[in-house]
C-alpha cells in the first residue's frame, strides 16, 4: 500500500508515501501538522499527477536542506513548497497542503535508510482508507493542474502532463 524510494542523489535517505481516501479527520490532521505533531508532509493528492512529482520535490528539499538554502522552516514544508510552480509559500500551502474539508491525503515521510519507520503511527492517526499510492492519478484534477502550471496544448502534444509539471518543478528557481 505504501511506496518507499531510495533517492539516487542522497542514498542515505528514503521517501515513503502513503495515500488515504475517504478521510474523515482532515481538519484535525492539518492542525496536528501545523503544530508539528505529525512528522511528515500532508499533501492534497488532487494536485498531483503522479507520485514521481513528490520524489522530485523531496529530492530538491533535501538538497536545499543540506546546502542551507531552504525557504521554509522544515523539510516537510519545503517539500510542499517545492511542489508549487510559484515562489509564494502561502500559495503553495493553499494549493498543495491538505485543506480542512479534503477527503484524501498523501502522507510523505523522509527517513534515513537505517531508521525503522513506524507506519502504524501514521495509519493510526488518519481516519480513512489506505489505498495504493499509484491510485493518486485517479484522484487528480487535471484541469486545475494544467491551469496552475500553465501547461499549453502544444506541450501536451509533445510530452505528458507529468513531463510538463516536473519540468516546472525542476526549473522553478532557475527561471
Amino acid at each position: 500500500m505504501h511506496v518507499t524510494h531510495e533517492l539516487e542523489l542522497f542514498p542515505d535517505y528514503r521517501v515513503t508515501q502513503l495515500l488515504f481516501k475517504d478521510v474523515k479527520n482532515a481538519a484535525e490532521l492539518r492542525q496536528s501538522a501545523v503544530e508539528g505533531k505529525i512528522n511528515g508532509a500532508l499533501i492534497n493528492p488532487t494536485m498531483l499527477v503522479n507520485p514521481f512529482q513528490v520524489l522530485v520535490a523531496a529530492n530538491k528539499a533535501i538538497h536545499l536542506q543540506k546546502i542551507g538554502k531552504m525557504k521554509t522552516r522544515s523539510l516537510y514544508s519545503e517539500i510542499i513548497f517545492n511542489l508549487s510552480p510559484t515562489n509564494n509559500i502561502s500559495e503553495a500551502f493553499k494549493r498543495f497542503g491538505i485543506p480542512e474539508d479534503e477527503d484524501s491525503v498523501l502522507v510523505v515521510l523522509v527517513h534515513n535508510k537505517d531508521e525503522s519507520l513506524a507506519l502504524s503511527d501514521i495509519t493510526a492517526v488518519v481516519s480513512g482508507q489506505q489505498v495504493p499510492v499509484e491510485d493518486v492519478s485517479s484522484l487528480s484534477n487535471h484541469t486545475k493542474i494544467k491551469k496552475l502550471y500553465k501547461v499549453t496544448p502544444q506541450e501536451e502534444r509533445c510530452g505528458t502532463l507529468l513531463d510538463a509539471v516536473v519540468c516546472r518543478l525542476a526549473t522553478k528557481d532557475v527561471i
